[in-house]
Protein backbone atom coordinates (compact mmCIF):
# COMPACT_ATOMS: atom_id res chain seq x y z
CA UNK A 1 0.00 0.00 0.00
CA UNK A 2 1.75 3.24 -0.91
CA UNK A 3 1.64 6.72 0.56
CA UNK A 4 -0.36 7.78 -1.61
CA UNK A 5 -2.99 5.27 -1.51
CA UNK A 6 -3.37 6.20 2.18
CA UNK A 7 -3.65 9.80 1.74
CA UNK A 8 -6.42 9.20 -1.26
CA UNK A 9 -8.32 7.25 1.62
CA UNK A 10 -7.24 8.89 4.76
CA UNK A 11 -11.03 8.95 6.71
CA UNK A 12 -10.82 5.19 6.17
CA UNK A 13 -7.49 4.04 6.47
CA UNK A 14 -5.72 6.41 8.87
CA UNK A 15 -8.80 8.75 10.32
CA UNK A 16 -10.95 5.80 11.37
CA UNK A 17 -8.61 2.98 12.38
CA UNK A 18 -7.16 6.27 14.93
CA UNK A 19 -11.16 6.99 16.15
CA UNK A 20 -11.22 3.28 17.04
CA UNK A 21 -8.06 2.96 18.92
CA UNK A 22 -8.89 5.52 20.89
CA UNK A 23 -12.10 4.66 21.52
CA UNK A 24 -10.42 1.32 22.83
CA UNK A 25 -7.57 2.95 24.86
CA UNK A 26 -10.72 5.18 26.74
CA UNK A 27 -12.95 1.82 27.45
CA UNK A 28 -9.63 -0.21 28.53
CA UNK A 29 -8.51 3.54 31.11
CA UNK A 30 -12.32 3.27 32.51
CA UNK A 31 -12.43 -0.51 33.05
CA UNK A 32 -9.31 -0.87 34.48
CA UNK A 33 -7.65 2.06 35.78
CA UNK A 34 -10.68 4.49 36.50
CA UNK A 35 -13.54 2.04 37.04
CA UNK A 36 -16.64 3.10 37.82
CA UNK A 37 -17.57 2.13 41.56
CA UNK A 38 -19.38 -0.73 42.46
CA UNK A 39 -22.92 -0.58 42.83
CA UNK A 40 -23.56 -2.79 45.51
CA UNK A 41 -21.57 -2.56 49.07
CA UNK A 42 -21.85 -4.35 52.76
CA UNK A 43 -22.19 -3.47 55.88
CA UNK A 44 -21.52 -6.19 59.04
CA UNK A 45 -23.97 -4.40 61.91
CA UNK A 46 -24.65 -6.38 64.74
CA UNK A 47 -27.42 -8.51 66.63
CA UNK A 48 -30.96 -8.17 65.06
CA UNK A 49 -32.02 -5.86 68.20
CA UNK A 50 -29.08 -3.62 68.63
CA UNK A 51 -28.11 0.21 67.57
CA UNK A 52 -25.99 -1.38 65.35
CA UNK A 53 -28.77 -2.96 63.13
CA UNK A 54 -31.02 0.42 63.36
CA UNK A 55 -27.67 2.17 62.19
CA UNK A 56 -27.20 -0.41 59.21
CA UNK A 57 -30.81 0.13 58.48
CA UNK A 58 -30.97 3.92 58.05
CA UNK A 59 -27.76 3.66 56.44
CA UNK A 60 -29.35 1.32 53.47
CA UNK A 61 -31.91 3.69 53.12
CA UNK A 62 -29.87 6.62 52.63
CA UNK A 63 -27.44 4.87 50.60
CA UNK A 64 -30.62 3.41 48.39
CA UNK A 65 -31.31 7.48 47.32
CA UNK A 66 -27.85 7.76 46.23
CA UNK A 67 -28.18 4.41 43.56
CA UNK A 68 -26.14 2.19 45.80
CA UNK A 69 -27.24 -0.97 47.32
CA UNK A 70 -26.27 -1.64 50.88
CA UNK A 71 -26.43 -5.07 51.95
CA UNK A 72 -26.55 -5.78 55.95
CA UNK A 73 -24.72 -8.72 57.67
CA UNK A 74 -25.84 -8.82 60.99
CA UNK A 75 -23.48 -10.66 63.19
CA UNK A 76 -22.38 -11.28 67.08
CA UNK A 77 -20.75 -7.72 67.33
CA UNK A 78 -17.90 -6.20 67.27
CA UNK A 79 -14.94 -8.45 67.38
CA UNK A 80 -16.58 -10.11 64.50
CA UNK A 81 -17.45 -7.00 62.77
CA UNK A 82 -13.75 -6.28 62.44
CA UNK A 83 -12.53 -9.90 61.66
CA UNK A 84 -14.93 -9.48 58.65
CA UNK A 85 -13.56 -6.41 57.68
CA UNK A 86 -9.59 -7.64 58.38
CA UNK A 87 -10.46 -11.08 56.27
CA UNK A 88 -8.20 -11.87 53.19
CA UNK A 89 -10.22 -11.62 51.04
CA UNK A 90 -12.49 -9.00 53.10
CA UNK A 91 -16.00 -10.39 53.70
CA UNK A 92 -17.81 -7.09 54.16
CA UNK A 93 -17.07 -3.03 53.14
CA UNK A 94 -17.97 -1.33 56.02
CA UNK A 95 -18.49 -2.47 59.59
CA UNK A 96 -19.60 -0.95 63.26
CA UNK A 97 -17.14 -1.19 65.74
CA UNK A 98 -17.10 -0.09 69.20
CA UNK A 99 -14.05 1.66 71.05
CA UNK A 100 -10.90 -0.54 72.21
CA UNK A 101 -10.73 -2.87 69.30
CA UNK A 102 -8.32 -0.63 67.27
CA UNK A 103 -4.33 0.69 68.16
CA UNK A 104 -5.15 2.13 71.61
CA UNK A 105 -5.75 -1.56 73.41
CA UNK A 106 -4.30 -4.56 73.86
CA UNK A 107 -7.28 -6.44 71.71
CA UNK A 108 -6.18 -4.59 68.83
CA UNK A 109 -2.54 -5.36 69.19
CA UNK A 110 -2.35 -8.79 67.64
CA UNK A 111 -3.70 -7.51 64.44
CA UNK A 112 -2.51 -4.44 62.44
CA UNK A 113 -5.07 -1.93 62.13
CA UNK A 114 -3.61 -0.34 58.80
CA UNK A 115 -5.94 -2.48 56.66
CA UNK A 116 -9.21 -0.61 57.66
CA UNK A 117 -9.79 3.04 58.18
CA UNK A 118 -12.74 5.34 60.17
CA UNK A 119 -14.96 7.22 58.45
CA UNK A 120 -15.30 9.16 61.94
CA UNK A 121 -17.14 7.87 65.40
CA UNK A 122 -21.04 8.29 65.21
CA UNK A 123 -22.07 7.06 68.24
CA UNK A 124 -21.55 7.13 71.78
CA UNK A 125 -22.01 3.56 73.44
CA UNK A 126 -22.61 3.13 77.38
CA UNK A 127 -21.27 0.21 79.82
CA UNK A 128 -24.32 -0.65 81.29
CA UNK A 129 -24.42 -3.11 84.20
CA UNK A 130 -27.83 -4.15 85.56
CA UNK A 131 -28.07 -6.51 88.18
CA UNK A 132 -31.57 -7.83 90.27
CA UNK A 133 -30.84 -7.63 93.90
CA UNK A 134 -29.32 -4.52 94.13
CA UNK A 135 -27.16 -1.49 92.47
CA UNK A 136 -23.46 -2.81 92.13
CA UNK A 137 -20.86 -0.56 92.85
CA UNK A 138 -18.06 -2.08 90.86
CA UNK A 139 -17.37 -5.32 88.34
CA UNK A 140 -15.44 -7.05 91.62
CA UNK A 141 -19.49 -7.93 92.62
CA UNK A 142 -19.50 -10.30 89.30
CA UNK A 143 -16.89 -12.35 90.97
CA UNK A 144 -19.14 -15.79 91.21
CA UNK A 145 -21.80 -14.53 89.43
CA UNK A 146 -23.93 -15.38 86.15
CA UNK A 147 -23.58 -12.97 83.72
CA UNK A 148 -25.42 -12.45 80.32
CA UNK A 149 -22.23 -11.32 78.68
CA UNK A 150 -23.37 -11.45 75.17
CA UNK A 151 -21.70 -14.11 72.76
CA UNK A 152 -18.73 -14.99 71.58
CA UNK A 153 -17.31 -12.25 69.25
CA UNK A 154 -19.88 -9.58 70.52
CA UNK A 155 -18.24 -5.99 71.91
CA UNK A 156 -19.95 -6.64 75.42
CA UNK A 157 -18.24 -10.00 76.08
CA UNK A 158 -14.45 -8.37 74.73
CA UNK A 159 -14.88 -5.44 77.22
CA UNK A 160 -15.86 -7.11 80.29
CA UNK A 161 -12.92 -10.11 79.63
CA UNK A 162 -10.31 -7.27 79.64
CA UNK A 163 -11.63 -5.11 82.38
CA UNK A 164 -11.76 -8.13 84.64
CA UNK A 165 -8.25 -9.04 84.09
CA UNK A 166 -7.13 -5.57 84.36
CA UNK A 167 -8.69 -6.08 87.62
CA UNK A 168 -6.65 -9.49 88.23
CA UNK A 169 -10.11 -11.43 88.08
CA UNK A 170 -9.90 -14.97 86.51
CA UNK A 171 -12.30 -15.33 83.78
CA UNK A 172 -13.50 -18.78 85.33
CA UNK A 173 -14.85 -17.10 88.54
CA UNK A 174 -17.56 -15.30 86.45
CA UNK A 175 -19.82 -17.89 84.72
CA UNK A 176 -20.88 -15.57 81.21
CA UNK A 177 -23.73 -17.11 79.01
CA UNK A 178 -24.54 -15.60 75.37
CA UNK A 179 -27.62 -13.71 76.33
CA UNK A 180 -27.95 -9.83 75.18
CA UNK A 181 -30.58 -7.46 74.37
CA UNK A 182 -34.40 -8.26 75.25
CA UNK A 183 -33.11 -12.21 75.48
CA UNK A 184 -30.63 -10.71 78.48
CA UNK A 185 -33.62 -8.91 80.27
CA UNK A 186 -35.70 -11.68 79.99
CA UNK A 187 -33.15 -14.06 81.25
CA UNK A 188 -32.94 -11.65 84.31
CA UNK A 189 -35.80 -11.54 85.32
CA UNK A 190 -36.48 -15.41 85.25
CA UNK A 191 -33.49 -15.84 87.56
CA UNK A 192 -31.35 -17.38 84.53
CA UNK A 193 -28.34 -14.46 85.51
CA UNK A 194 -27.54 -12.40 88.39
CA UNK A 195 -26.16 -9.31 85.94
CA UNK A 196 -26.13 -8.04 82.54
CA UNK A 197 -23.12 -6.01 80.96
CA UNK A 198 -23.85 -4.90 77.58
CA UNK A 199 -22.04 -1.63 75.74
CA UNK A 200 -24.85 0.12 73.67
CA UNK A 201 -26.56 3.49 72.75
CA UNK A 202 -28.42 4.84 74.97
CA UNK A 203 -31.05 4.06 71.97
CA UNK A 204 -30.55 0.62 72.18
CA UNK A 205 -34.23 -1.62 72.28
CA UNK A 206 -32.47 -4.14 75.27
CA UNK A 207 -31.59 -0.72 77.16
CA UNK A 208 -34.73 0.62 77.13
CA UNK A 209 -36.16 -2.22 78.45
CA UNK A 210 -33.70 -3.10 81.01
CA UNK A 211 -33.93 0.31 82.60
CA UNK A 212 -37.82 0.02 82.26
CA UNK A 213 -38.11 -3.57 84.08
CA UNK A 214 -39.28 -3.69 88.01
CA UNK A 215 -36.57 -4.99 90.02
CA UNK A 216 -33.79 -4.24 87.88
CA UNK A 217 -31.21 -1.85 89.21
CA UNK A 218 -28.39 -0.14 86.79
CA UNK A 219 -24.77 -0.22 88.85
CA UNK A 220 -23.70 2.71 90.17
CA UNK A 221 -19.66 1.97 89.69
CA UNK A 222 -16.85 3.49 91.79
CA UNK A 223 -13.61 4.97 90.70
CA UNK A 224 -14.55 5.30 87.14
CA UNK A 225 -12.51 7.93 86.43
CA UNK A 226 -9.19 5.17 87.18
CA UNK A 227 -10.50 2.96 84.74
CA UNK A 228 -11.06 5.84 81.92
CA UNK A 229 -7.34 6.83 82.65
CA UNK A 230 -6.16 3.02 82.52
CA UNK A 231 -8.23 2.72 78.87
CA UNK A 232 -8.19 5.96 76.71
CA UNK A 233 -10.55 4.14 74.66
CA UNK A 234 -13.19 4.96 77.80
CA UNK A 235 -14.45 8.16 78.77
CA UNK A 236 -15.84 9.30 82.63
CA UNK A 237 -19.34 10.59 81.62
CA UNK A 238 -22.54 11.24 84.12
CA UNK A 239 -25.71 10.16 82.71
CA UNK A 240 -28.08 12.93 84.71
CA UNK A 241 -31.47 11.48 86.16
CA UNK A 242 -34.63 11.23 83.87
CA UNK A 243 -32.12 11.67 80.85
CA UNK A 244 -33.62 8.59 79.21
CA UNK A 245 -37.10 8.65 80.55
CA UNK A 246 -39.14 9.44 83.70
CA UNK A 247 -36.75 7.71 86.27
CA UNK A 248 -34.19 6.83 83.14
CA UNK A 249 -32.07 6.41 85.61
CA UNK A 250 -33.88 7.09 88.64
CA UNK A 251 -30.55 9.40 89.62
CA UNK A 252 -27.45 10.98 88.49
CA UNK A 253 -25.40 7.85 87.35
CA UNK A 254 -21.43 7.48 86.47
CA UNK A 255 -21.09 5.76 83.77
CA UNK A 256 -18.48 4.86 81.10
CA UNK A 257 -18.36 5.63 77.45
CA UNK A 258 -16.90 4.63 74.60
CA UNK A 259 -17.26 5.51 70.78
CA UNK A 260 -18.91 3.89 67.86
CA UNK A 261 -16.68 3.55 64.78
CA UNK A 262 -17.78 3.26 61.51
CA UNK A 263 -14.96 1.28 59.50
CA UNK A 264 -14.02 0.96 56.15
CA UNK A 265 -12.25 -1.38 54.14
CA UNK A 266 -8.77 0.85 52.58
CA UNK A 267 -9.05 -0.42 49.01
CA UNK A 268 -12.59 0.49 48.67
CA UNK A 269 -13.27 3.20 45.83
CA UNK A 270 -12.04 6.49 46.86
CA UNK A 271 -16.09 7.94 46.22
CA UNK A 272 -17.87 5.51 48.04
CA UNK A 273 -15.60 6.31 50.90
CA UNK A 274 -16.55 10.26 50.81
CA UNK A 275 -20.49 9.12 50.08
CA UNK A 276 -20.50 6.92 53.45
CA UNK A 277 -18.85 9.48 55.11
CA UNK A 278 -22.06 12.06 53.79
CA UNK A 279 -24.38 9.06 54.38
CA UNK A 280 -22.94 9.10 58.62
CA UNK A 281 -23.34 12.26 58.56
CA UNK A 282 -26.49 12.52 57.69
CA UNK A 283 -27.94 9.77 59.67
CA UNK A 284 -25.52 10.76 63.14
CA UNK A 285 -25.87 14.44 62.52
CA UNK A 286 -28.73 14.69 65.65
CA UNK A 287 -28.21 15.24 69.16
CA UNK A 288 -28.43 12.32 71.52
CA UNK A 289 -28.13 11.84 75.09
CA UNK A 290 -24.25 12.12 75.62
CA UNK A 291 -23.46 14.82 72.19
CA UNK A 292 -25.66 17.61 70.65
CA UNK A 293 -26.49 17.96 66.64
CA UNK A 294 -23.74 18.20 64.80
CA UNK A 295 -21.26 16.95 67.19
CA UNK A 296 -21.05 13.58 64.92
CA UNK A 297 -19.45 11.67 63.15
CA UNK A 298 -16.21 12.81 64.32
CA UNK A 299 -12.46 11.50 63.92
CA UNK A 300 -10.97 12.60 67.44
CA UNK A 301 -9.92 9.90 69.94
CA UNK A 302 -10.18 7.72 66.95
CA UNK A 303 -9.10 4.07 67.82
CA UNK A 304 -8.59 3.47 63.86
CA UNK A 305 -6.67 5.60 60.97
CA UNK A 306 -8.62 7.99 59.58
CA UNK A 307 -9.72 7.91 55.92
CA UNK A 308 -8.05 11.00 54.05
CA UNK A 309 -11.56 10.93 52.04
CA UNK A 310 -13.77 11.13 55.19
CA UNK A 311 -11.71 14.02 56.63
CA UNK A 312 -12.14 16.19 53.97
CA UNK A 313 -15.96 15.34 53.69
CA UNK A 314 -16.48 15.89 57.66
CA UNK A 315 -14.68 19.29 57.17
CA UNK A 316 -15.52 20.75 53.72
CA UNK A 317 -18.59 18.23 52.57
CA UNK A 318 -18.94 16.69 49.36
CA UNK A 319 -17.05 18.74 47.04
CA UNK A 320 -16.37 18.97 43.18
CA UNK A 321 -19.46 17.86 40.78
CA UNK A 322 -20.21 15.36 43.84
CA UNK A 323 -22.31 18.30 45.55
CA UNK A 324 -23.58 19.43 42.12
CA UNK A 325 -24.66 16.65 40.45
CA UNK A 326 -26.51 12.93 41.84
CA UNK A 327 -23.70 10.66 42.75
CA UNK A 328 -24.04 8.30 39.51
CA UNK A 329 -23.77 11.34 37.47
CA UNK A 330 -21.03 12.67 38.87
CA UNK A 331 -18.97 9.67 38.73
CA UNK A 332 -19.87 9.39 34.73
CA UNK A 333 -18.75 13.17 34.14
CA UNK A 334 -15.40 12.79 36.59
CA UNK A 335 -14.24 9.96 34.12
CA UNK A 336 -15.52 12.03 31.04
CA UNK A 337 -13.41 14.73 31.88
CA UNK A 338 -10.27 12.93 33.35
CA UNK A 339 -10.47 9.84 30.46
CA UNK A 340 -12.49 11.45 27.66
CA UNK A 341 -11.45 14.65 27.11
CA UNK A 342 -7.73 13.85 26.73
CA UNK A 343 -8.40 11.02 24.43
CA UNK A 344 -10.50 13.40 22.19
CA UNK A 345 -7.91 15.41 22.21
CA UNK A 346 -5.60 12.66 21.50
CA UNK A 347 -7.64 11.66 18.63
CA UNK A 348 -7.69 15.30 16.99
CA UNK A 349 -3.81 15.33 16.71
CA UNK A 350 -3.31 12.65 15.63
CA UNK A 351 -6.02 12.90 12.70
CA UNK A 352 -4.08 15.86 11.98
CA UNK A 353 -0.58 15.11 12.33
CA UNK A 354 -0.87 11.17 10.66
CA UNK A 355 -2.10 12.76 7.47
CA UNK A 356 0.19 15.56 7.55
CA UNK A 357 3.25 13.56 7.76
CA UNK A 358 1.84 11.29 4.95
CA UNK A 359 1.34 14.35 2.61
CA UNK A 360 4.81 15.46 3.81
CA UNK A 361 6.31 12.05 2.49
CA UNK A 362 4.57 12.48 -0.80
CA UNK A 363 5.47 16.17 -0.98
CA UNK A 364 8.88 14.60 -0.61
CA UNK A 365 9.09 12.13 -2.97
CA UNK A 366 8.25 14.90 -5.76
CA UNK A 367 11.03 17.31 -4.40
CA UNK A 368 13.41 14.43 -4.91
CA UNK A 369 12.48 13.68 -8.09
CA UNK A 370 13.05 17.46 -8.63
CA UNK A 371 16.11 17.16 -7.82
CA UNK A 372 17.16 14.11 -10.12
CA UNK A 373 16.12 16.36 -12.57
CA UNK A 374 18.30 19.43 -11.78
CA UNK A 375 21.13 17.48 -11.18
CA UNK A 376 20.79 16.38 -14.93
CA UNK A 377 19.89 19.53 -15.96
CA UNK A 378 23.20 20.43 -14.39
CA UNK A 379 25.07 18.05 -16.13
CA UNK A 380 23.50 18.67 -19.35
CA UNK A 381 24.54 22.73 -18.57
CA UNK A 382 28.22 21.84 -17.97
CA UNK A 383 28.95 19.46 -20.93
CA UNK A 384 29.83 16.93 -18.27
CA UNK A 385 27.75 14.30 -20.66
CA UNK A 386 28.49 12.46 -23.50
CA UNK A 387 25.47 12.69 -25.88
CA UNK A 388 26.02 9.72 -27.40
CA UNK A 389 26.06 5.98 -26.30
CA UNK A 390 25.90 5.07 -22.84
CA UNK A 391 25.70 8.06 -21.51
CA UNK A 392 22.56 9.27 -23.31
CA UNK A 393 20.89 5.52 -22.53
CA UNK A 394 21.41 6.49 -18.91
CA UNK A 395 19.80 9.56 -19.24
CA UNK A 396 16.83 8.77 -21.03
CA UNK A 397 16.53 5.35 -18.37
CA UNK A 398 16.08 7.71 -15.54
CA UNK A 399 13.68 10.19 -17.23
CA UNK A 400 11.59 7.24 -18.27
CA UNK A 401 12.05 5.78 -14.73
CA UNK A 402 10.84 9.01 -13.58
CA UNK A 403 8.32 9.68 -15.56
CA UNK A 404 6.78 6.03 -14.69
CA UNK A 405 7.05 6.72 -11.10
CA UNK A 406 5.49 9.19 -11.72
CA UNK A 407 2.67 8.34 -13.43
CA UNK A 408 2.17 5.01 -11.07
CA UNK A 409 2.52 7.19 -7.91
CA UNK A 410 -0.96 7.99 -8.43
CA UNK A 411 -0.81 11.12 -6.22
CA UNK A 412 -3.54 12.76 -4.79
CA UNK A 413 -5.22 15.73 -6.25
CA UNK A 414 -4.36 17.97 -3.74
CA UNK A 415 -0.59 17.56 -5.25
CA UNK A 416 -1.86 17.08 -9.08
CA UNK A 417 -0.50 20.51 -10.17
CA UNK A 418 3.07 19.96 -8.77
CA UNK A 419 3.16 15.89 -10.93
CA UNK A 420 1.73 17.91 -14.34
CA UNK A 421 4.82 20.40 -13.87
CA UNK A 422 7.54 17.82 -13.30
CA UNK A 423 6.26 15.91 -16.02
CA UNK A 424 6.41 18.83 -18.31
CA UNK A 425 9.55 19.58 -17.16
CA UNK A 426 10.55 15.90 -17.66
CA UNK A 427 9.52 16.72 -21.40
CA UNK A 428 11.53 19.86 -20.80
CA UNK A 429 14.87 18.15 -20.43
CA UNK A 430 13.80 15.59 -23.18
CA UNK A 431 13.80 18.56 -25.47
CA UNK A 432 17.09 19.95 -24.43
CA UNK A 433 18.78 16.62 -24.77
CA UNK A 434 17.65 16.71 -28.66
CA UNK A 435 18.58 20.06 -28.83
CA UNK A 436 22.07 18.86 -27.97
CA UNK A 437 21.99 16.37 -30.07
CA UNK A 438 21.36 18.62 -33.57
CA UNK A 439 24.34 20.87 -32.49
Amino acid sequence: MTYAHLYRHRWLLIRLPIVLAVVVMAAAAWRWLYPMPPTQLTISSGQADGAYQRHAMRYAEAFSRHGISLEIHSSEGSATNLQRLQAQPPQTDLALVQGGFGWSSAAGAARSAADVQTLGSVDIEVLWLFSREQPMTSLLDLVGKRVAAGPDGSGHRAMLQRLLKQMQVDLGQVAMTAHSGVAARDALLRHEVDAVFMVAAPSAPGIGALLSARGVYLASLRRTAAISERNNYLENRLLPEDTLGPGQPPADTPVLTTPTHLLVRQDLDPALKRLAAAVAMEVHGGADAFHRAGEFPALRFSDFPSAPEARRVLSQGLGGLEALLPFWWAQVLQRLLVIGVPMLLLALVLARLVPAWVRWRLENRVTRWYGELRFIENDLANNAVNLGGMDLSRIHGRLNGMETAIVGEGLPPELAQRCYTLRQHVNFVRQRIREYRGR
